[in-house]
């Protein structure tokens, strides 16, 4: 709660010191200027904690604050990595959150800070790309290994930058990477067939170094899309 109670304040004060600042953009045309009695903004996004949207409130071009949601079923094989070992993912994603958005030059580059109720799950599935599964390096007799990570029910601070310049006086882009601090997450469902005791000694060790390791207390933020402000 007290997070938020300064997120509205630094809007608050942003809006008393500049409220009758108009924000520059460049265009094809040239240099054009809106007035920030339209300070409102929404947005579509698409990256790494799901799909969604979110709308702005940037009374002036110094600060604003920005209420958002991802979420969706994002699935993609690729080389994954998580403590070295190669994985596809199934993700479950449910990501809301209020960031306030400082520009410390009023241009197209800004500072996100703020909190985000986390209630994300990534389902792995470690690939053996044509052999056998390697933990650690070592190459084992496992066929299968699975488990699922969760960040359930969590509040976590956010920090990120952006970047979101105007391709005219209404539409942009932006960009944005950054990372909630979310604690480790829990392991569950584990699954694995075959190998030797040595190789299910080699699983525990690689699902207590996921649980414990200080490197996956942050989960990671990179995202895009497209704004429209009016």
């Amino acid at each position: 709660m007290k997070m938020f109670k300064i997120l509205a304040v630094t809007a608050l004060a942003g809006t008393a010191t500049f409220a009758f600042a108009d924000e520059k953009v460049v265009t094809e045309d040239g240099i054009a200027t809106f007035s920030t009695f339209k300070p409102a903004a929404v947005r579509a996004e698409v990256g790494t904690t799901g799909y969604g949207g979110a709308i702005s409130w940037s009374p002036n071009p110094y600060v604003g604050v920005t209420l958002g949601y991802n979420g969706g079923d994002i699935s993609w094989s690729d080389n994954v990595e998580v403590d070295d070992v190669n994985y596809d993912v199934d993700m479950e994603n449910n990501l809301t959150y209020l960031n306030a958005e400082i520009r410390p030059w009023a241009n197209w580059f800004y500072v996100a800070a703020g909190v985000g109720y986390v209630d994300q799950e990534y389902g792995l599935q470690a690939r053996a790309d044509g052999g056998n599964i390697e933990i650690e390096g070592v190459d084992t007799g496992l066929s299968q290994l699975s488990y699922d990570l969760d960040y359930d029910n969590k509040i976590a601070p956010y920090l990120g930058l952006g970047f979101s310049p105007a391709i005219t006086n209404r539409w942009g882009v932006f960009g944005e990477v950054g990372a909630y601090y979310t604690g480790n997450p829990t392991v569950s469902n584990v699954d694995y067939h075959g190998g030797t005791p040595s190789d299910a000694a080699l699983v525990e060790d690689h699902m207590n170094e996921v649980a414990n390791d200080d490197k996956y207390e942050w989960m990671p933020v990179a995202k895009l899309g497209v704004s429209y402000r009016f």
